[in-house]
């Protein structure tokens, strides 16, 4: 039997965190070495190979860059995570040398696969708007899912040579038609009771196609979270994404 990667988690006792520790716990070629919580000194993070990162966006960069430093390979569930940020990321684990990093968005393979499908329907449909649905507990708006599929949808639809998303709106004092990023419209819900929902909206002449997915329970991040902590270290550097380690990344 090959050696067991050991496994630290840092935000153990939240609601991401705490299932991330009976996944690792469950796991036969992992081994659970640190639990980690806000004001906890991470220090050799008990030894590990690789750290687990589910906080909140002011704490995650510092805990990253810990843990780079300390030549431990991260899988960062914890979003929030800018343009500026990743650029300082990258500098960070270019100077530390061979070290992984994964800044996933989204662990959930089905909403991999959704991100995956809006790429490739985007060029298609002159109209396009994401709406995502999380627990009114969460910090940020958007949702890191919903930004990076309207990222990614802007990406497609620049290569297709399409103009904008036609919205004749010229009045909307209080922001009806929610947030723009990079062109494409998002709205956030928050109600109580839901976990984390996308739905994309597609529309054109005489149709339309919706794109939805739905994690009624963390456990649907879990196998996402362990193939991250089983190949980063196979992915040096910087990776945003974990459909980057799944081949659905053109």
């Amino acid at each position: 039997m090959s050696e067991r990667i050991k496994v630290a988690v840092i935000g153990a006792s939240g609601r991401m965190g705490s299932q991330a520790v009976q996944a690792v716990e469950a796991a036969d070629d992992l081994e659970l070495v640190g639990r980690f919580d806000d004001g906890d000194d991470l220090g050799d993070l008990g030894g590990a190979d690789v750290a687990i990162e589910l906080t909140v966006p002011d704490a995650s960069p510092a805990n990253v860059a810990h843990c780079v430093e300390q030549g431990v390979h991260a899988v960062v569930g914890t979003t929030g995570w800018s343009e500026d940020k990743l650029a300082t990321l990258r500098a960070q684990v270019e100077a530390a040398g061979p070290v992984g990093v994964l800044i996933a968005p989204n662990f959930a393979i089905g909403a991999l696969l959704m991100m995956s499908f809006a790429r490739q329907a985007a060029p298609y449909f002159e109209s396009v708007e994401v709406v995502e649905t999380h627990h009114p507990d969460k910090v940020d708006a958007p949702s890191g899912t919903a930004a990076r599929t309207a990222r990614i949808i802007a990406e497609a639809r620049s290569a297709a040579g399409l103009g904008s998303v036609p919205d004749a709106t010229s009045s909307d004092p209080d922001g009806a038609r929610g947030a723009s990023v990079e062109g494409v419209p998002v709205h956030a819900l928050r109600l109580r009771g839901r976990v984390a929902h996308q739905e994309i909206d597609f529309g054109g002449p005489g149709e339309a196609l919706t794109i939805r997915h739905d994690s009624f329970d963390r456990a649907s991040f879990m196998p996402g979270v362990l193939t991250g902590v089983r190949q980063v270290a196979d992915h040096p550097g910087v990776t945003v994404g974990l459909e980057h380690y799944l081949g659905l990344h053109p």
